[in-house]
């Protein structure tokens, strides 16, 4: 962590940490509680665990509290949401797994063909006890909103293309926030041998002792946003991307958008980000993502501009704090967000996360390789 950041950080949050004895941030309610301890009954009895990350922080979105059990166990790393992650540092994450001797796969849980290589190596990995065993259970674990049950509905749906099945398909329940999961379920995905997938709800461990890394799991979405406050989320989001330097970036691949040429509909409308969020519901129409395309220009417009017209040193804590004040002001206007100080922070905020979530703004890894 920088020096700007470590301060801006420090500042922000102060020396709360993320703890479930309650103090500023309590955020390990009691079905987590429940739930590890029962996920740590079944993995006893697993025969293989699936254990889903992030693709965008592969080691902040791991619960460092299962890890030892899990060292034990057969184990694939699915490092979901590979499609919000930035490729080009991916095969860097896969190469890091494969020389600590762990097996790892990138998944999109939404694309059939990449949940199928993950059926694939899964029965690879359960090959040496299918002649002997006459059920076998696979686990999937994972922190919250990290796509398990997304993982499990596609698993399920290949499942039943394969081994028909009379009864009605269940669904594991999906959504946008983190803890849609409470209970632990099976869903049976093969015959001969039968193969049980179960489902767990996602768990944190009761205590993150290094601040960013709950920050990282607050921007990706694994702690409710409310926990943390969407405003402290932007403003790491914004220290992570300046002090990256990935606007200038943006200037790279837009250079049209970013040199002026906009999208002149005809009519005016507001932009719906909720139309952003993963949820069955139709697709929008053209002029709607034309909308959010315009705005997306217009937001990373913004953060070029301030950035470049920055003349201080992003490093330096009172720097940064600065830059990120003016970027506040700079995405209000390119939101149209009409001036109300403290409702307007917080709009921008929640915009912006979901723009960051949904990777409008480009794919994104905040983890860096260990060396």
């Amino acid at each position: 962590m920088g020096r700007g950041l470590k301060g801006l950080v420090k500042k922000g949050l102060g020396e709360m940490g993320f703890t479930a004895g309650g103090g500023v941030i309590n955020w390990f309610p009691g079905h987590m509680a429940a739930a590890t301890h029962a996920i740590r009954q079944r993995l006893k009895v697993s025969d293989l665990v699936i254990e889903v990350r992030d693709s965008r922080i592969p080691l902040s979105s791991a619960n460092a509290d299962l890890q030892p059990q899990l060292l034990s166990k057969r184990r694939v790393i699915a490092l979901n949401k590979k499609d919000l992650a930035n490729p080009n540092i991916m095969h860097k994450w896969a190469s890091y797994f494969d020389s600590c001797k762990q097996d790892c796969i990138l998944v999109n849980s939404h694309s059939k063909s990449s949940v199928q290589k993950l059926l694939e190596l899964v029965e690879l990995k359960l090959k040496e006890v299918m002649s002997r065993e006459p059920t076998l259970l696979v686990m999937v674990v994972g922190v919250p909103n990290v796509g398990k049950s997304a993982l499990i509905n596609s698993i399920h749906q290949i499942a039943l293309s394969r081994y028909p099945a009379p009864d009605k398909l269940k669904r594991a329940t999906v959504g946008p926030l983190p803890g849609v999961t409470q209970d632990i379920a099976g869903y049976k995905i093969a015959h001969q041998p039968s193969i049980y997938v179960l489902d767990t709800p996602g768990v944190l461990v009761p205590s993150i002792p290094d601040i960013e890394t709950g920050l990282k799991l607050a921007l990706a979405g694994s702690v409710k946003d409310s926990v943390v406050g969407e405003e402290r989320i932007a403003q790491y989001l914004l220290a992570v991307l300046n002090l990256r330097g990935t606007p200038l970036s943006w200037k790279h691949w837009n250079n049209r958008k970013m040199d002026g040429i906009r999208y002149k509909p005809e009519d005016k409308q507001s932009y719906n980000l909720k139309e952003l969020r993963q949820k069955r519901r139709k697709q929008p129409d053209f002029s709607d993502l034309i909308y959010v395309e315009d705005m997306v220009t217009e937001v990373q417009c913004a953060l070029y501009r301030t950035l470049t017209e920055f003349d201080g040193n992003v490093e330096e804590e009172s720097d940064l704090e600065h830059l990120i004040e003016d970027q506040f002001g700079a995405l209000q206007k390119a939101m149209k967000i009409p001036h109300k100080a403290g409702e307007a922070r917080l709009m921008v905020s929640k915009k912006l996360l979901t723009l960051f979530r949904t990777g409008k703004l480009g794919p994104f890894i905040l983890d860096d390789v260990p060396q």
